[in-house]
C-alpha cells in the first residue's frame, strides 16, 4: 500500500542529513515500503531441510492431540506464560545524491523505520502488557560515509538529535544502519536497507529474551512463544566467545517459535522426501513428527520442527490455513542426541492448540493462524507506534 504525505515546511531532518554527508536530497515522495499483512505462503527457495526425527518416540504420521486438549482446557495448570513481538514499519523518505568519481552523480534512497518490541505476561488468565521498546532508526547508502571515518554515523546521529523539530517532539534516533552499494548484490537499494532494519529487529527480541532469562522469568513453567521463527543467527560476538555462545543458546531453553507464514516445499516427511501434501492434510487438532534442521548460516544450532492444525480446512482458503509452525532450539545434550520428549511435544502443542478462541476472525486476514495472543501482543506493539501521518512529518 503506497502512503502519501504531504511535505514538511523544511525538512530540517533531511536537511541536515544531507549537510552532514555531503548529498544532496531530493525532497522526494514519501510511502511504506511494509506489505498489507494477509496469509501467504512462501514457495520460494530455502536452505533449511529436515534431516531426521527429533523426538523421542520415533511417530511416522499424525498424532491425534483432541482428548489432551479436552484434559488441559479443564485444568487451570498453564507453561505458556509470555508472548513475544517484534515488528517493523519502514518507509522511504527521501533520494539522495552523492557524488562518484568522474563527477558522476548516483541517487540513493534513504528508508527510516520504526521498531518496537513487546512482550506480554499471562496473569490470573488474563494476557496484560509487560514489555515495550521502540526506537526511530534510519538506513542510508554507505557511500553517504565518503571517508569511512570511525565514528562517522554515530557522531550524525547525536547531531541529528539535537535537532530543535526532535527535540521539541522529545523524539531521538538510535542509529543510522548503513547498507551496501557495491555491484555484487543484486538486491534494489531499497531491500539492502530494508533489511538492515530488519536485522536491527531481531537483535532487539534477543536482547529481550536474553533480558527475561537474566531476571528468571522464563523456566519449565513458564515458557515464552515468540510470534515467527527462532532461526536467529548468531554475531561474530556471540560465536567468538564459547561461554557467551552457550548462553545464547541457553536463552532458548523455554522459548518456542510459533509461524503463521512458512514454505512447505522445503519441508521432507519420515521417508525423506518432499512432502508438503502431508503438512496439508493435517487433521484438525494433530500435529506431525516433529524433524530435526539445521542450516549452515545459523551456525552448529540445531532446530526441532512439527506442525499443528487449529483450523479445520473446510473452513479455510487455502492448504495450509490454520497450520502453525512450530520451533524449538535443541539445546541439551539430550534434546541433541535423542530430541525433544515426545510428551513434552503434545502438552505444548495441546496448549498452543487451545489458544486459538477466542478467535479474530475479521480484525486480521491471517486470523485461521494465529493463537489469540500472539495477536494481542501484535496489537499492543502497533498501537504505541507513532502515526504514519506524525513519523512522515519529520522529515
Amino acid at each position: 500500500m503506497i502512503e502519501t504525505i504531504g511535505k514538511s515546511k523544511d525538512n530540517k531532518i533531511m536537511n541536515l542529513l544531507a549537510e552532514v554527508t555531503g548529498g544532496m536530497s531530493y525532497k522526494a515522495h514519501k510511502y511504506a515500503l511494509d506489505h498489507l499483512e494477509r496469509p501467504s505462503v512462501d514457495y520460494g527457495p530455502s536452505e533449511i531441510v529436515w534431516k531426521r526425527r527429533a523426538e523421542t518416540t520415533p511417530h511416522r504420521t499424525y498424532i491425534d492431540l483432541s482428548e489432551r486438549c479436552k484434559t488441559l482446557a479443564g485444568q487451570d495448570d498453564q507453561i505458556l506464560s509470555y508472548f513475544l513481538d517484534g515488528s517493523r514499519r519502514i518507509f522511504k523518505v527521501d533520494d539522495m545524491a552523492y557524488t562518484h568519481s568522474g563527477g558522476r552523480g548516483v541517487i540513493y534512497p534513504v528508508v527510516a523505520g520504526q521498531i518496537g518490541i513487546g512482550c506480554c505476561r499471562r496473569i490470573d488468565k488474563r494476557v496484560v502488557p509487560a514489555r515495550f521498546k521502540r526506537e526511530f532508526v534510519l538506513s542510508m547508502p554507505d557511500v553517504a560515509d565518503a571517508d569511512g571515518k570511525s565514528g562517522f554515523w554515530p557522531a550524525t546521529v547525536k547531531k541529528l538529535n539535537e535537532c530543535a523539530e526532535l527535540k521539541r517532539l522529545g523524539i531521538d534516533f538510535s542509529t543510522i544502519l548503513p547498507y551496501k552499494t557495491s555491484k555484487n548484490d543484486d538486491k534494489k537499494y531499497e531491500d539492502r536497507a530494508t533489511a538492515s532494519i530488519q536485522d536491527r529487529m531481531i537483535e532487539r527480541e534477543k536482547e529481550l529474551v536474553a533480558e527475561l532469562v537474566r531476571e528468571g522469568m522464563l523456566n519449565q513453567d513458564n515458557y515464552l512463544v515468540k510470534d515467527g521463527s527462532l532461526e536467529y543467527r548468531p554475531t561474530k560476538e556471540d560465536k567468538s566467545d564459547k561461554r557467551k555462545y552457550q548462553t545464547f543458546k541457553n536463552n532458548y531453553n523455554w522459548v518456542i517459535g510459533a509461524s503463521k507464514n512458512f514454505n512447505p516445499e522445503v519441508c521432507m516427511d519420515v521417508y525423506g522426501k518432499p512432502n508438503p501434501k502431508f503438512i496439508a492434510d493435517l487433521p484438525l487438532y494433530h500435529r506431525t513428527p516433529v524433524a530435526e534442521y539445521e542450516n549452515d548460516m545459523l551456525g552448529d544450532i540445531k532446530f526441532a520442527v512439527w506442525y499443528i492444525r487449529l483450523r479445520d480446512k473446510n473452513q479455510t482458503r487455502t492448504p495450509f490455513d490454520g497450520i502453525l509452525k512450530v520451533e524449538k532450539i535443541l539445546v541439551t545434550e539430550e534434546e541433541n542426541e535423542h530430541g525433544i520428549e515426545s510428551e513434552l511435544v503434545d502438552t505444548v502443542s495441546a496448549y498452543l492448540i487451545n489458544e486459538r478462541n477466542p478467535v479474530c476472525y475479521g480484525s486480521d486476514l491471517r486470523w485461521a493462524n494465529h493463537i489469540y495472543p500472539i495477536h494481542l501482543t501484535e496489537s499492543f506493539v502497533k498501537s504505541r507506534y507513532l502515526s504514519t501521518e506524525s513519523f512522515l512529518h519529520l522529515f
